[in-house]
This record gives structure tokens, C-alpha cells and sequence, in this order.
């Protein structure tokens, strides 16, 4: 896929950063691109594809390389998330599990738990998920039901969760629960399970998505699940809501890097479409119309791509703050959303056939606006900084 800005290059991009983004490029267009459409008829990437994509040196990029990462920056993860829409992918979970999960435990575990867990992370052996979301819990984190009961040397835990990403792989899950029901917030803790043949672990059903067909969205329960309190992150319980709030940036940041990528890609396929589309014996580029709507959303990208790059920067230097944060997840969403509609429009009848990439970016652009925070969220945030 070509650029629309053949010219334009981030500030915080450096030539390895450059040299990433072709490697990524041509590894998603040979290994993602073309299983897209039998990766939602099974609802999920091939198993394989998460080892293999750690043996192409595409996972947990900015993690230590003592723990199996790559040493990068947020730049290397954002390329990576970038690529996968330009890519047309909506299924692979990269950013729950390399930019959001894997940085739980980078940030908050032990050095014996970040030994233990994150290089399997880094290869892909393992597949990270965390389980937030509860059936009658949304954004209200404190109010979680799941519970964790201390008895003698193993956490005892009860519950169950809903909208899990890579709910059908993951190996590794972080679990937010209540290790002290009277407490509220201080009460909540994040405890990290071992799936693999654990008794009292349960993968419900996979979730029907209006959008993101191929990605393995389902429902999870844990019944009288034992788990070792060594499993405990960070080793002290009641920290989770802060460990929560303090990590949610990276995921509202690159939720709108997605989004604006997204936006991006829809411009870029609408314009070939146009090019080649004729009525009334003549491209339908020619028509003022067209042109004016294409031209509106080539400025709305531009726009976009100068405040995720800001607020790439920012992250990479440590500055970037939760308002912000929440300021490009709400704009790039919001804009996503926006953008992929109007170019929508632009392919007519064909543009409501499911067989055309614009249709599935249609689909699955809705739910931007709504997991990692909704809009409504977002706006809370900001105006809690005015």
C-alpha cells in the first residue's frame, strides 16, 4: 500500500524506527493480509501466527532486552499498530497484548515475575489478555465483583469477565479482582493466571461482533480457581486500580494511533477506487464532489497524524499525560469513524458489500469509540484537567 504523504516522516521516527516499518510492512502484507477473511470465519488468528510473528521480532518491541524484548521505545509499537491497518488486519490482538498487557508486568511485577513471564511474551508463546470488563461492570473498574481469596499459599477466585481480547489464546491472564471486598478501590488487586490446564478456568462463548470478525472476543469464569499467590503482581495486594490508572495512557494512545492509521488506509483505497470507478463516462475523481470530500479527509488525516506523532513523542519522553492521552483516543476515534464513513459513501452500492475492505473497516471501526473508555469517558477526563 502506498503512503498518502509519500514525504512526510514523524519527528521521533529514526532510521531503525524507519527500517522497522518496511520489515513490519511486508511481513503483515505476506502473512496477515491475505487470512483475513478465513480469520473471521474462525474468529481468531492461527495459533501459529503469534510465534511466528515473535520470530519476526514484531512483539513487546519496547520491552528490556533482559526480559526478551527489543529495548525499543512506544515509536517501535506504534509502527507496529500502524503497519497491521495499513495491512487491513482486524484480528491479530498486537496492541492488547505487546503494547497494554506485556507492560502491566513490565511496570508493576517483580524481577523474578518479569523473568518468568515476559520473554515467552516476547516470542509469542505465550499470548497475553486481561480481564477487566465484567458482565455488569463497564469503565466502572471499582466496582468489579470478581474476588480473590487468600487461602494459605494460593489465591482462591470466583467470578467472571466479558469482552476478552485473545480471550481463546491467551496463556497468560491478568485478572482484576477484589482482594478486599470492603475496600472499594484499594481493594482491587491484579493477579496474573497460568491458563494452561488450570481447574475452575473456563472459556466461554465467542462473542457476535457487529466488526473485528477474526479476533477471539469471548466470555471468561473462574470457579473455586487457584492460583498462586506468588501470581500476585507485584507481590502486594489493593495496588491494582493504581497499577490500572496508571498504565490506561499507553492504551487510549494507541487505540487512537490505530484509529487515525485506519482513517488513513480508507483515504488510500478510496482514491483508488475513484480513480478507476466511471459514471456518466468519466472517473468519479472528477466530479467537485468527490474530490472536496477526499480532500476534507487527506486534512483530517494530516491533522491526525501530527497529534498522535505529539503525543507519541511525549510518551517516549515520559511526559504524556492521561488528559492527553485521552484527547487522542477521543479525536482519532472520533475521526476514524467520521472518515471511514464519508469514504465509504464515495464506493456507492459496493460499498456496503462485505467483500470490500472499506465495508469491513465500516464494521469494524464502531467499537473504537467505545472499548479502552468510551467517548463519553474521554471527555470526562479532559474536563477534569480544564
Amino acid at each position: 500500500m502506498t503512503t498518502l504523504f509519500p514525504d512526510y516522516r514523524a519527528s521521533w521516527e529514526s532510521d531503525d524506527q524507519a527500517a522497522l516499518r518496511a520489515h513490519a510492512r511486508a511481513y503483515f502484507t505476506k502473512e496477515a493480509t491475505p487470512n483475513q477473511e478465513r480469520w473471521a470465519e474462525q474468529h481468531q488468528v492461527d495459533r501459529e501466527f503469534w510465534t511466528k510473528t515473535g520470530d519476526a521480532g514484531l512483539l513487546c518491541l519496547d520491552l528490556p532486552e533482559e526480559f526478551g524484548g527489543s529495548g525499543g521505545d512506544f515509536g517501535h509499537e506504534a509502527i507496529v499498530q500502524q503497519e497491521l491497518a495499513f495491512a487491513g488486519d482486524s484480528a491479530f490482538g498486537f496492541a492488547v497484548h505487546s503494547t497494554i498487557v506485556a507492560h502491566y508486568i513490565n511496570a508493576y511485577g517483580t524481577d523474578e515475575q518479569k523473568r518468568r513471564w515476559l520473554p515467552s511474551a516476547a516470542s509469542g508463546e505465550s499470548v497475553l489478555a486481561i480481564a477487566m470488563t465484567e458482565p455488569g461492570t463497564g469503565s466502572d473498574l471499582q466496582s468489579v465483583r470478581t474476588t480473590a481469596v487468600l487461602e494459605g499459599d494460593e489465591y482462591v477466585i470466583n467470578g467472571s469477565k466479558t469482552f476478552i481480547s485473545n480471550g481463546s489464546h491467551c496463556d497468560l491472564l491478568v485478572i482484576v479482582c477484589k482482594t478486599d471486598p470492603t475496600q472499594g478501590a484499594k481493594g482491587v488487586s491484579l493477579i496474573v493466571a497460568e491458563t494452561k490446564d488450570l481447574p475452575g478456568f473456563a472459556r466461554g462463548r465467542v462473542l457476535a461482533k457487529i466488526g473485528q470478525h477474526g479476533q477471539d472476543t469471548r466470555e471468561l469464569s473462574f470457579t473455586d480457581m487457584r492460583v498462586p499467590a506468588a501470581n500476585l503482581l507485584g507481590g502486594v495486594e489493593g495496588k491494582g486500580f493504581y497499577q490500572l490508572m496508571s498504565q490506561l495512557q499507553r492504551e487510549r494512545l494507541i487505540i487512537g494511533v490505530g484509529a487515525v492509521a485506519v482513517a488513513e488506509a480508507a483515504v488510500i483505497e478510496t482514491l483508488k477506487y475513484v480513480k478507476e470507478r466511471e459514471a456518466f463516462g468519466q472517473p468519479i475523481l472528477k466530479f467537485q464532489n468527490t474530490r472536496f470530500v477526499l480532500a476534507e479527509c487527506k486534512a483530517d488525516v494530516l491533522a491526525g497524524k501530527t497529534l498522535m506523532d505529539h503525543c507519541i513523542s511525549e510518551q517516549i519522553a515520559g511526559r504524556l499525560d492521561p488528559a492527553t492521552a485521552s484527547m487522542a483516543k477521543l479525536w482519532g476515534t472520533e475521526k476514524q469513524k467520521e472518515v471511514v464513513d464519508r469514504c465509504l459513501q464515495m464506493f456507492g452500492g459496493y460499498g456496503y458489500m462485505a467483500e470490500y475492505p472499506i465495508a469491513r473497516m465500516y464494521a469494524d471501526t464502531r467499537v473504537q469509540t467505545i472499548y479502552g473508555g468510551t467517548s463519553e469517558i474521554m471527555k470526562e477526563l479532559i474536563g477534569r484537567s480544564l
